[in-house]
Formats: structure tokens, C-alpha cells, sequence
């Protein structure tokens, strides 16, 4: 009986460190989508009042959980059902990244200062006498859930394609525990994000001269620093998505890898090539789906 009880311990210790490996390699495979979510979902509070932003950014975090509530029993039966799709469901996520990616860029760049505008008739709707506070904040916290169902797609598929070899209960574990660290970690630093500014403004008010300059500090990262995530973010999903595509398309990974190999470099360099194969493929991919996308909408609207 003792016997039998060291062996039960041995096989939960050995699923709990394939477990805690695999999802190491999950969160660094997410990472990507993580740092647009992360900007994405702090931009959300975008105009509304100081005293408002933590409940937004709670809307959003409850309706993140039932997102992943539904996507991680998906994804289990996806696995156990249907394996073949876990590839083309990665590759259909990575695609859609790197088109994220380019549409953000077009967009940036053809209407370079259309969310300024957005934000200021946003701050003057919600000024007026009249306005309708609760509604504007359920409108924006339903778009950002819906924002995030998509990311939470791309990120349990991910991890999805990291576990697709693992047994059952492996990958529902480590499906499970990465859906809600990583909403946890994503809304736990957007709440820090936008109360950066508060928090800031409070110590520049405080009677420690080290206060005033930390508090001044902070008030003029928070800007800064929102901008910084946007564009990491977009980065990010070039890298992670071309990956993606690399990956999942061995001739093409393996292109990459020959002509960086031809090169004559080595180590950091070497690696540091491949990553640009990948956000160049990301990049590639992305402007095709664009394209098509673009010409199917003009399609239907003529």
C-alpha cells in the first residue's frame, strides 16, 4: 500500500513538471499576443472618468474569464476529436495576427490621427449635461470583450499547439492554469497602467520632495509608456505570427534556415536572422489577407 501511494505521488510529480514546463513554453509562444492585449485593453478606458476606470477594467475581466470559460473546453475537444485541426487553427491564428498587424499599420498610417479624434468626441459625448455614462461604459466594456475573445482564441491555440503530444490531463491543466494566469497577469497590469497617472498625481502632492519627483515621474511615463505597448505589440505579432506560419509550413522554416545558415553566421546573430525571416513572413502575410479582405469588402459593397 505504501508502495502504491509513492508510485501515485511520483506520477503527480512527474505530470506537475510537464505541466509547469509546458506552460513555460506556452507563455513564451503567447507573448506576442499578450503585449497587444495588454495595449489594447488599456487603451479600453480611454475617456472615461478617473473614478470609473477600475470598474471598465473589472467589466472586462469578468468577461475575459467567461471567454476562456468557453474557448478551453473547445480547445480540449478540438484535441481529443479532432487533432488535425490543432495546425490549421494555429495557422489560421497566426495569419490573422500578422493581418492585426498590418491592418494596424495601414490604419496608423492613412489615418494617422483618427483615434485622437475618437478620444476627443469620446471626453466631449461624455461632458455633455445629458449623457448616458452606463451605457458608453457597457458599450466599451462589450467591444473590449469581444477584442478579447479574439486574442483569447489566438492565445489558447497557441497553447493548444504546444500541448497538442501531451496526455488529457496535461493539457487541461496546463490550458487551464495558463487562461487564468494569464488573464490575472494582462488585467492585473492594465489596472496598474491607467491608475499610473492617479497614483502619480497623488505623490506629486505629498509633502516628501522624493514623493513629488516619483509622482511626476510616473505622470509623465504613463503616456509614454502606453504608446511603447502599442508598439511592441505590433511587433510582437509580426514575430509571433510569422512564426507561426514558418513553423507550421516546413519548407518555409526551413528556407529560412538555409539561407541564414549560408550567411557564414553563427549564435546570437544566426537567431536573431531567423526572427527577421519570421516578421518578414509576417509582414508578407499579413498585406495578403489585407488585400483580400479589402477586396471582398469592396465587393459587397458594390
Amino acid at each position: 500500500m505504501a508502495s502504491s501511494l509513492l508510485a501515485l505521488l511520483d506520477d503527480i510529480t512527474t505530470v506537475l513538471d510537464d505541466v509547469a514546463l509546458l506552460s513555460k513554453m506556452a507563455a513564451k509562444k503567447t507573448s506576442g499576443v499578450l503585449g497587444d492585449d495588454l495595449a489594447l485593453n488599456a487603451q479600453q478606458v480611454t475617456g472615461v472618468r478617473a473614478d470609473r476606470e477600475l470598474p471598465v477594467v473589472w467589466g472586462v475581466f469578468k468577461g475575459s474569464l467567461i471567454n476562456k470559460a468557453i474557448l478551453v473546453p473547445a480547445a480540449l475537444a478540438i484535441s481529443a476529436w479532432a487533432p488535425w485541426a490543432v495546425t490549421p487553427l494555429l495557422m489560421v491564428g497566426g495569419a490573422y495576427l500578422c493581418f492585426e498587424g498590418v491592418e494596424k499599420l495601414a490604419h496608423r498610417w492613412l489615418h494617422g490621427n483618427e483615434p485622437e479624434a475618437e478620444e476627443k468626441a469620446l471626453e466631449a459625448a461624455l461632458e455633455q449635461p445629458g449623457a448616458d455614462i452606463e451605457a458608453l461604459e457597457k458599450d466599451k466594456v462589450k467591444g473590449a470583450i469581444r477584442t478579447d475573445f479574439i486574442l483569447s482564441a489566438e492565445i489558447i491555440a497557441i497553447t493548444l499547439g504546444t500541448v497538442a503530444d501531451a496526455s488529457f490531463t496535461a493539457r487541461l491543466l496546463v490550458l487551464s492554469s495558463v487562461a487564468l494566469v494569464m488573464t490575472l497577469g494582462v488585467y492585473g497590469l492594465v489596472a496598474g497602467i491607467v491608475k499610473m497617472d492617479d497614483i502619480g498625481l497623488w505623490l506629486s502632492r505629498r509633502a516628501a520632495a522624493w514623493q513629488q519627483s516619483v509622482g511626476r515621474g510616473l505622470v509623465a511615463l504613463a503616456p509614454w509608456l502606453m504608446k511603447a505597448l502599442s508598439v511592441l505589440g505590433t511587433a510582437a505579432m509580426f514575430l509571433v505570427g510569422g512564426g507561426i506560419l514558418t513553423h507550421g509550413w516546413p519548407a518555409l522554416h526551413h528556407g529560412i534556415e538555409h539561407g541564414v545558415q549560408g550567411m557564414g553566421v553563427t549564435g546570437v546573430v544566426q537567431s536573431a536572422l531567423q526572427l527577421v525571416g519570421d516578421v518578414v513572413v509576417g509582414l508578407v502575410a499579413g498585406a495578403l489577407v489585407l488585400a483580400v479582405v479589402s477586396g471582398v469588402q469592396r465587393l459587397r459593397k458594390r
